[in-house]
């Protein structure tokens, strides 16, 4: 299986950051990923 390309510390920070209500594009394009991996 192909390792994770982040941290899960990074993971957390990217959840967290939805929770308070930030929009999933703003967040994804911060961290460089598309929606689809957001939502994945």
């Amino acid at each position: 299986m192909k390792a994770s390309k982040f941290s899960d510390a990074r993971k957390a920070f990217i959840i967290k950051q939805g929770e308070e209500g930030t929009p999933v594009a703003e967040i994804c394009r911060k961290a460089g990923i598309s929606q689809a991996s957001y939502f994945n």
